[in-house]
C-alpha cells in the first residue's frame, strides 16, 4: 500500500498549526521547568529554561504553607454548584421565553439580553452591598449565587430550543404529555450538546473567577484557588517556583476537563452558534 504525499498546503498547514501549538504550550512548559527549580534560581537573571538543580521543593512547600487542598475543594465546590444552578435555570428561562407566550415578555426578554452589555466588573459594589446586607459574606453562599444568572446562556440555551421543532413537543401533547414531561423527557434529551457546553463553559469561567472570591470573602479558610495562588509570598517577595506550581495545579482541572470533554466541547460551540460569536 503506497502512501499518499503530502500536498504543499497540507505541509504549510501542518507546520503553521505546530507553530501555533509550540506558542501555547511554551507558557505551561516555563511554569513548569520553573516550578521544578529552586526559588533562588526562578529569579536568576538572565533566565534559563531548564533547572540547573532540579528540585521539587516548591511543590513540597506549597503543600506544607499553602493551604492547597482547602483551596482546591472550594474552587470545586463553588464551581460545580454554580454550574448545576446556571444549567437549571437557564434551561428553564431559555424555554420559557421560546416556547411559552406571557404579558411583557419581549421586555423581559429585553432586560436579559441588556445584561449582556454589562461587565461584571460594574456590578461588583452593588452585589457585594446586597450579599452583605444578606449577610453572606465570608460563605459559600455569598460566592455561589451572584455568578448564577448569566444573560449570555439564558440567550444560548433560548436560541437551541427555538430551533427544535414544534411537532414534536405538539404529539407529546397530543399522547397526554404536559408542559414539565415534555421538557424532561424530550426537550433536555435533545439539547445535551448545548447544556453541555454551557456546563463547561460555566464551569470554566467560575474556576477561573478571581474579582468575586476576592471580593465577598476574607477567610482564608474559604479562599479559591486564583484568590489562595495569590497569596504565595513570604517577607522576600513572591516565590516565584511556588508561584508556577500553583498555577499548574489550579489549571489541571481544566485541561481534565478539555481532554475527557473535547468532542462536546466541539459539538457544542457547533450547536450554540458561539464560534461566530
Amino acid at each position: 500500500m503506497t502512501t499518499k504525499a503530502w500536498t504543499p498546503s497540507q505541509i504549510v498547514l501542518t507546520l503553521l498549526g505546530t507553530a501555533v501549538s509550540a506558542v501555547f504550550l511554551a507558557p505551561f512548559a516555563w511554569g513548569l521547568f520553573t516550578s521544578l527549580k529552586s526559588e533562588t534560581e526562578a529569579v536568576e537573571v538572565p533566565p534559563h529554561w531548564l533547572p540547573k538543580d532540579w528540585t521539587g521543593q516548591a511543590w513540597k512547600a506549597l503543600f506544607e504553607s499553602g493551604n492547597i487542598t482547602n483551596w482546591f475543594v472550594n474552587s470545586l465546590v463553588v464551581s460545580v454548584c454554580v454550574t448545576s444552578v446556571v444549567l437549571l435555570v437557564s434551561a428553564l428561562a431559555g424555554y420559557g421565553f421560546a416556547r411559552t407566550e406571557f404579558r411583557g415578555k419581549n421586555v423581559l426578554l429585553g432586560l436579559v439580553m441588556a445584561g449582556l452589555m454589562v461587565s461584571p466588573a460594574v456590578l461588583g459594589v452593588p452585589l457585594f452591598t446586597t450579599v452583605q446586607q444578606m449577610g453572606m459574606v465570608d460563605t459559600y453562599w455569598g460566592m455561589i449565587l451572584p455568578q448564577c444568572a448569566p444573560a449570555a446562556m439564558v440567550y444560548i440555551l433560548y436560541k437551541f430550543f427555538q430551533g427544535i421543532p414544534r411537532e414534536l413537543e405538539e404529539a407529546a401533547f397530543i399522547d397526554g404529555a404536559g408542559r414539565w414531561r415534555v421538557f424532561f423527557t424530550i426537550v433536555l434529551p435533545l439539547s445535551r450538546p448545548s447544556l453541555a457546553a454551557v456546563g463547561i463553559f460555566t464551569f470554566i469561567a467560575s474556576w477561573n473567577n478571581f474579582l468575586w472570591p476576592y471580593m465577598v470573602t476574607n477567610n482564608p479558610d474559604l479562599m479559591t484557588m486564583p484568590n489562595g495562588i495569590a497569596t504565595v509570598m513570604n517577607s522576600y517577595g513572591i516565590q516565584w517556583a511556588q508561584l508556577m506550581a500553583g498555577g499548574l495545579m489550579a489549571g489541571l482541572p481544566l485541561i481534565i476537563v478539555f481532554v475527557f470533554f473535547q468532542r462536546q466541547i466541539v459539538a457544542g460551540v457547533a450547536h450554540t452558534g458561539l464560534a461566530g460569536q
